[in-house]
């Protein structure tokens, strides 16, 4: 390794550290790639790690076997690139950040006659557009609620009609649908509705006595409705004493950490107001890295697209990336971007506040049971990295048909069900079934990126299949299986009294029933089970309704299982040509079934 440190080039790119086992340690991006290496190391009197170097940095090192590298064009290439690259494989001294979401914005386009207030995401394609946000949350309950207050047109499809709807009726629209509304009584209704958006305070006001109003009446549903918006509506605010006097929009990210924690806040400033701010928690599985967790924190907010509204960015820390990162936004804005580290006056006083909160949230948020028990799990099982986020696999059919196989995803201490993925399998066996289902999982890493740790429902052979597979992709990941114990060749399945059997890639764990750790694997396994066999059933039913309704066709029941049996589902054979399927029963029945499909 050491020749090829000395002989790097002194182009910009991304370099790669692996251990012996050909793991991915670590990726770093260089604007001058033998500098950058050759300033990890001393040569003398062996190759060494320098000791200057921050612990984390020195203990991976130590870890070091070989290295790769990447040569891109510029600097500016080898930030994409580097965070890219991380998301996809997770190397194991990486600092890991979530998937920031993309956060929506309220908008009023002035160009229509009757204008109304809508989400986006994105830039509109309009120059008489006002934006108002962005949201961490809540911008729904904000946008539902300046509905119920304000006499708007209610909905896209309200002003095509020509008679008065029951908005109308109700008084929540002025109706100019029928009626000639002067553009200035609309108006007072726009301004209206931007100054509930615009100050929250009078926005919860309202909804306060709209809520008291609707329970006087015993309309206890539509109270309740107004109630968890004021909820959504306060958990995304941050109260300030801050008055800045201006008009001034800034974006504001502060990071704190404290033991194995850090958190990163995000406020939202426009108009000088505060309207919108979010956290995340990171668990720093092998250090803390300021330079780091600011770069990759302000890379995933704004991606590779402007946001609606460009604000100044300011961070409560100094950081060594952000030259690099003001270039990369530059570009991405259109327009020359700031990131600032303010000293003193109300900018400072913003960091300030940033700061209190971010010291706040980590000194009243003890670590929980979850994180306890994944610690646990990671110590037993000899992990690599603090299971956080749990992938787990199963897969189901019935004879070898409705084949399907499902992942579900716990997520610090809860079941992210929105990150459930439920898979159409064309394998015959469960062998090649698992392959299948998890090499379409490997395949969607670049978007969708890997958890710390794989749990699949077998034995020995699927946790190497799925070892190999982790092994082509690069992806630092780790993996065990679980399966029923067997007396005599059989499943053990004694109610009570079954003892699962954990593999891990050294050796299997043969635990108490009553262990935590056992049990806690157990509930991620029988959620994945539950959510294939949810799957199955539904399948196998559109399955069994397909099959009935070419029967009454003609086409015999052994027939469509030689079709499934070739095709591998009805949507194949709703979409093969008549020659393909008379390729396989005759031209009769092909007809017969693409006038079915017709």
């Amino acid at each position: 390794m050491i020749d090829k440190i000395k002989n790097l080039p002194s182009s910009a790119g991304i370099y790669q550290y692996f251990n012996e086992k050909g793991q991915l340690l670590y990726i770093g991006k260089a604007k001058n790639l033998k500098n950058r290496v050759k300033s990890y190391w001393y040569f003398t009197p062996i190759l060494r790690p320098n000791p200057a170097l921050n612990p984390r940095i020195v203990k991976m090192l130590s870890e070091t076997a070989s290295m790769n590298y990447i040569v891109v064009n510029s600097e500016h290439d080898a930030l994409i690139l580097e965070n890219s690259l991380i998301k996809q494989l997770k190397p194991k001294y990486n600092i890991l950040l979530r998937d920031d979401k993309t956060y929506p914005y309220i908008y009023i386009d002035y160009s229509q006659k009757y204008p109304r207030f809508e989400i986006t995401r994105k830039v509109v394609d309009s120059r008489d557009v006002k934006y108002f946000g962005p949201y961490s949350i809540g911008a729904r309950d904000i946008l539902d609620s300046v509905y119920e207050l304000c006499r708007l047109v209610q909905k896209k499809s309200c002003i095509k009609g020509k008679k008065a709807c029951l908005y109308y009726q109700i008084k929540k629209c002025l109706a100019p649908c029928e009626f000639n509304i002067k553009s200035e009584l609309y108006k007072k209704e726009i301004d209206k509705a931007i100054n509930y958006i615009e100050n929250k305070k009078e926005l919860l006001k309202e909804l306060k006595k709209k809520m008291l109003f609707y329970a006087e009446e015993l309309r206890f549903e539509e109270a309740n409705e107004i109630k968890s918006r004021i909820q959504s509506i306060e958990k995304s605010n941050i109260s300030s004493q801050i008055d800045l006097a201006t008009n001034d929009n800034y974006d504001i990210f502060c990071i704190a950490d404290k033991e194995n924690r850090a958190v990163i806040i995000k406020i939202f400033m426009r108009n000088g107001k505060i309207v919108s701010s979010s956290h995340d928690y990171i668990y720093l599985n092998e250090g803390f890295d300021t330079d780091e967790i600011y770069y990759r924190a302000i890379m995933e907010y704004y991606g590779s697209e402007a946001p609606p509204i460009i604000a100044p960015i300011l961070v409560a820390h100094e950081f060594d990336s952000k030259e690099l990162l003001e270039d990369y936004l530059s570009s991405v804005f259109g327009k020359k971007a700031e990131i600032a580290n303010p000293k003193r006056g109300d900018k400072k006083r913003l960091i300030d506040l940033a700061l209190l909160n971010a010291n706040e949230l980590l000194n009243k948020t003890k670590i929980d049971n979850s994180y306890e028990s994944a610690l646990s799990i990671k110590e037993l099982f000899n992990l690599q990295r603090v299971p956080l986020r749990i992938e787990t696999f199963d897969n189901s059919h019935m004879s070898g048909q409705a084949t399907v196989g499902a992942m579900v995803v716990y997520d610090n201490g809860i079941f992210d069900k929105k990150s459930y993925r439920t898979y159409h399998l064309e394998s015959r066996d469960e062998y090649s079934q698992m392959k299948e289902m998890l090499t379409k999982r490997i395949e969607s890493f670049e978007k969708n990126t890997p958890p710390d740790l794989w749990i699949l429902d077998g034995g020995e052979t699927l946790l190497k299949l799925a070892l190999d597979l982790i092994e082509s992709s690069g992806v630092f990941l780790d993996v065990i299986a679980i399966s029923k114990e067997k007396i005599d060749a059989k499943t053990h399945r004694a109610k009570g009294e079954a003892k699962d059997i954990i593999h891990t890639a050294d050796e299997s764990f043969n635990l108490s029933t009553t262990d935590k750790r056992l049990q806690f694997v157990q509930r991620l396994r029988d959620e994945a089970h539950r959510s294939a066999i949810t799957f199955h059933k539904k399948t196998k039913l559109k399955l069994d309704q397909e099959s009935r309704l070419l029967s009454l066709n003609g086409i015999s029941a052994a027939k469509i299982q030689k079709l499934l049996n070739y095709f591998g589902t009805f949507e194949m054979i709703k979409s093969a040509s008549e020659d393909e399927i008379a390729s396989i029963l005759n031209l009769k029945d092909a007809k017969t079934i693409k006038l079915h499909y017709k």
